[in-house]
């Protein structure tokens, strides 16, 4: 089977899969009291948001789980074995950043505050993950330590140098998904157009050798996150909870490796990135100036929403801010 017939397919399982989980699951979650609770600090407006059921990111993640494991059999059998444990590697590694996910919104609701995991314990076991990805990747003869330089066309040498490289760019992405998980639709809506990317950059012979699990990869963001949207935009009637943001920032940044072009993700995921910068200026500035902000509030698409974006306008933003993101990252393939 055409990688092109497989794409179509796994989108089009994913999506329905996941669309299906949800309207069973919500009424469970709902069911088990499993609501997000609301921080204080955050917009007054978004206390009314307060009990929508979480963890809705298992929806997605099965489903992806279901076609990818579809997926990868036909590639293998067309291909042979050899050519899906580069992807089969990185979907695990999705899924274990899925279970921290999962680890964190339980404590969530065991403590019945938005606040589950220490800072420290999370990347703890964020940094495991990734060092667990990256031994296997390379074990498996998936990576190497040259590191590719977009837009410049050179390729550095950095030895174990990459290993640390890696592992700050792969927690960072993980952690800035997180981040953009704030507003109804948000990391949804900007997930699939990186999914998009991924995929033209797989059909168009830009994805290193691995264009056939890059394409697959992609139509699984693309099918789990559209499937998501149907019942997270706004109004949400469920919100994927770290369980979903983390699995799906895993799989956003493993991806990027798949295609021997980590650093695009940092294209690409540029907005992603505005979330992090912005939590992380907002928080220096606060400290050295002893209470000024440079935002009204943190992370950035809370800023926007201060200053009188609704929750879609917002969203409708950071969407056209990934796409002209794709469009940067496409002359760094």
């Amino acid at each position: 089977m055409s990688d092109t017939r497989i794409f179509i397919l796994s989108l089009a399982v994913t999506f329905i899969i996941t669309v299906f989980i949800l309207k069973w699951l919500i009424p469970v979650l709902k069911s088990h009291k499993m609501g997000q609770k609301i921080l204080e600090i955050g917009p007054r407006w978004h206390k009314n948001k307060e009990g929508t059921p979480t963890m809705g990111g298992l929806s997605f993640i099965v489903a992806i789980a279901v076609a990818a494991i579809a997926g990868f059999a036909l590639i293998g059998v067309r291909d042979g074995i050899k050519s899906v444990i580069p992807g089969a590697i990185t979907l695990c590694y999705a899924i274990l950043n899925g279970l921290v996910g999962i680890i964190d919104d339980k404590a969530k609701l065991r403590h019945k505050k938005n606040e589950g995991l220490t800072a420290k314990q999370k990347y703890l076991l964020q940094l495991i993950v990734a060092g667990a990805y990256l031994a296997a990747m390379a074990l498996t003869e998936s990576i190497t330590t040259a590191l590719y330089i977009p837009y410049f066309d050179i390729t550095l040498e950095l030895g174990i140098a990459y290993y640390i490289v890696a592992l700050l760019l792969l927690t960072g992405i993980v952690n800035s998904v997180n981040l953009t998980d704030g507003i109804d639709g948000l990391a949804s809506s900007v997930t699939a157009v990186v999914g998009v990317f991924f995929a033209l950059a797989a059909f168009f012979g830009r994805a290193d050798a691995n264009e056939s699990a890059v394409s697959l990869v992609a139509s699984l963001l693309i099918g789990g996150t559209l499937g998501f949207l149907v019942y997270n935009f706004y109004p949400a009637r469920v919100f994927m909870g770290d369980t979903g943001s983390l699995f799906l920032g895993g799989l956003v940044v493993g991806t990027a490796f798949l295609m021997n072009n980590p650093l695009i993700v940092l294209v690409i995921g540029f907005a992603y990135l505005m979330e992090t910068a912005s939590v992380i200026l907002q928080v220096s500035c606060f400290k050295l100036t002893h209470g000024k902000r440079i935002f009204k509030m943190a992370p950035i698409h809370h800023h926007f929403e201060q200053c009188g974006f609704s929750e879609i306008g917002v969203v409708i933003l950071f969407t056209a801010i990934t796409v002209l993101g794709g469009v940067a990252a496409w002359f760094g393939l």
